[in-house]
Parts: structure tokens; sequence; C-alpha cells
């Protein structure tokens, strides 16, 4: 009994000690144009509140995922008895991006698409932004999106795009040229449910055209297809990724599924989802290996124009622009990123890549996705110049080469890592 007694008198002091561990001042430093009361909106971190490590480790990493920010730290000192002051020290990044994809059309011509978004509009972490592409026709979008408007957890997206762009249409007995104009606008809504999961649900009001640009067409091929739809979208993503400039550890898996109604014929009705699965892994002080897992299905088969393709920028690298389209695929891509110089700000970056995967042709069942025939695989190499404190700043350059009965290769170039 005695020493039971002893030891609670031992441990009292520590637990009075412990009690008076609270969060006294909690101050920001390296703030430019980031709004201070943005932060301060986000953080678990509560002045008049029990110091919890924790939350100071969540503030963090939510802080080093905003594009506003390259670097967040936190520095923890006692500025009297038993008093804390949690200090967050903030590295910057620019966020005003151009943006620039240089390609060659379906047609052969000259492609390209140039952007401009800023990332932190109005100091709140609001993106705003749009773009031009010249596919052999014109195109163009406009967005806005602002996921804290209302409170920490719900915001507002909103976006106009026209699409115009020159798509083949592979039939069984030949290819044709089309052009397809799709120009819609869509509002959303955004909500994060924990520091782990978000989620997001839109309308999206759009129609969609179909015109035969071909001169040879007969009348066993559809010339003209016209729609105006409406797609309730749901998204939702889980993300464990912690990131430390280019290095990226954790995963991440992003849920996209939409229903769209409103067409008939070969744009009939259908159900379509997406699901991605990004894991990342530190390979010692300087090596990244990074993989993506992509699986898409479209209820509705029975139509040449079909919602997916294989192409260069988005899923096989090598393998060229919309060289085949399908109503369901999987997808995998798989790279080891190394450190190759870093001085300052500057980073370059090299990578071996394999990308494969398999596509559902049209009007073809499910099972042909586990097919060996279906299976297209590509590996190469590439580089990545990266600037450490502007978002997304990496110039993007690989070259695949198709490995076993393809033979297509080729150089990709773009903004942003491929994933």
């Amino acid at each position: 009994m005695k020493q039971i007694i002893y030891l609670c008198l031992f441990l009292l002091p520590c637990l009075v000690y412990a009690q008076k561990q609270q969060v006294e001042i909690i101050t920001f430093k390296g703030l430019k144009k980031v709004d201070e009361s943005l932060l301060r909106r986000l953080i678990k971190t509560e002045v008049a509140s029990p110091y919890d490590s924790l939350k100071v480790a969540t503030d963090v990493e939510r802080f080093n995922r905003l594009p506003a920010i390259a670097k967040a730290t936190a520095t923890i000192a006692e500025v009297r008895n038993g008093a804390i002051e949690v200090t967050y020290d903030i590295v910057e990044n620019f966020t005003i991006i151009p943006g620039i994809r240089i390609s060659e059309a379906n047609d052969g011509s000259f492609a390209f698409r140039l952007s401009v978004f800023e990332f932190n509009f109005l100091g709140q972490s609001q993106i705003v932004g749009g773009f031009y592409q010249r596919d052999v026709f014109n195109s163009y979008g406009a967005y806005w999106e602002a996921p804290f408007l209302f409170t920490n957890k719900l915001g507002l997206g909103v976006n106009y795009i026209k699409d115009v762009t020159f798509e083949p249409i592979y039939f069984d007995t030949t290819t044709l040229n089309y052009k397809k104009d799709r120009a819609g606008a869509e509002i959303y809504g955004l909500y994060e449910i924990d520091f782990h999961n978000k989620a997001e649900l839109g309308i999206n009001i759009f129609k969609e055209q179909y015109a035969a640009n071909d001169t040879e067409i007969d009348a066993t091929f559809p010339n003209n297809l016209e729609a105006s739809k409406i797609a309730v979208r749901a998204e939702y993503e889980t993300n464990f990724l912690d990131i430390d400039y280019q290095y990226v550890s954790g995963f991440r898996n992003l849920l996209d599924a939409r229903y769209i109604n409103g067409g008939e014929g070969l744009l009939d009705d259908s159900f379509i989802g997406v699901n991605t699965t990004e894991y990342f892994k530190r390979i010692g002080s300087k090596g990244n290996w990074a993989s993506r897992l992509q699986l898409g299905f479209a209820s509705f088969n029975e139509s040449e124009f079909a919602p997916f393709t294989v192409d260069n920028q988005f899923n096989l690298r090598g393998a060229g622009n919309d060289i085949a389209r399908g109503a369901s695929f999987i997808f995998i891509n798989t790279e080891y990123r190394h450190t190759l110089l870093e001085r300052g700000w500057f980073v370059l970056q090299g990578n071996a890549f394999v990308d494969g995967g398999t596509l559902r042709e049209a009007r073809q069942p499910l099972d042909d996705l586990v097919s060996g025939d279906a299976l297209e695989v590509y590996s190469g190499v590439g580089l990545r110049f990266i600037h450490k404190r502007i978002f997304n700043a990496v110039i993007r350059l690989d070259y695949g080469v198709g490995l076993g009965a393809s033979q297509n290769s080729g150089l990709v170039f773009g903004i942003g890592q491929y994933f």
C-alpha cells in the first residue's frame, strides 16, 4: 500500500506539469501571398488547448499538400512555465503557372495546348484559370475552384469547357475520322470528410456531336451524331501521401463515377467508372519508386464511339495518339525516379518506366481485358526538369518503345509528373 502511495505522489507532479503543457501562441513565418486566416482555419492545433504533437504533425502534412506551399515545418518552444508556442515555418510556392503541351494531331499536323492557372487566388488556395488548344480544331476552357469557400471542409467549383478534336473511330473494316465537339458547364461541391478523405458531387450539362470529317464515307457508317446530355458525377479520394519537394511516399486512391443521361443510339446513356490507385516509396536518399493502377468500365459497350482511348499522354508512353478506343481498360504504370542533380531550387531527375495494359474494344466481351492478345507493354526512359519553388513546375520528357507485338515508339512531352 505504501508503494502505491509513493508512486502516486511521484506521478502527481508529472501529471500536473503535463496538464500545464498548453498551447498559448500560434505563429506563422514566411507568409507572403498565402492568407494567414486560411491556415488558421485549416489547423487542428488551437490556442488554450493541450499541446498535441500528432495534431501539429497533421497540420504540417496538410500545409504540404496545398499548392501554395512548397515546404512546411513546425518548431515548438516553451515561452514560460508550461506554456507552448507553436511556430509554423512556411516556404511558399510561386503559383501562377503557365503550361504548354506540344504533340502531333491525329491528322499529322502540329498540335498544342496553352494554359495559365493561379493556384492561390486571393491567398485562399482557390484555383482559377483556363486553356486554349489547337488540335486540328480550336478548344478552350475556364475553371474556378474554391475548396474552402464556405468552411474549412466545404467548397465549390465551376467550369466551362468547349473541346473540339479530330477523332479516329475504329470500325471492323475501316477507320474513319470525325470532328468531335463537346461543350458544356459543370458545377460541383467539395467536402473534406477528414484529413485523409474527401468527396465531390457535381452536375455537368453538355452537348456532344460527332461529324464525319472524311471525304470517303457511305451510308453504312454514321455521318452525324448529336446528343444533349446531363452527367451526375461523384468522386471520392483517399490520400495518405507524404510530400517532400520532388519526393513522394504513401498511397492515394481516386474513384470517379458518373451516370450520363440524354443520349440514344450510338451515344446512348451509360455509367462510367474509373478507379486510380497510386503508390509511392522512397528508395534511399535520392530515389523514388512510383506506381499507378487504373481501372475503367463503361456499361454501354454497343458503340464504336467509346469513352476510353489508348494515348501517349494518359496511359501508355510511346503508343501514339488515340490508337485504340474501348469501353473498359486496365492500365499499370511503374517507374523509378532518381535525382541526378540538385542545386538550390533546381532538380534534374531521371526515370526508367514500364507501362502496360489492356483495352476492351467496342462490342467485345469483358474477358477480352484478361486475354493475352489485348496486352500492350511499353518501356523507356525520361528526364524531369524541376523547379522546387514553383507549384507543379516539372518539365517532363519520356521516350517509350513498344515491346512484343507493338512496334510503336515515340517521345512524350508534358508539364508535371506523369502521375
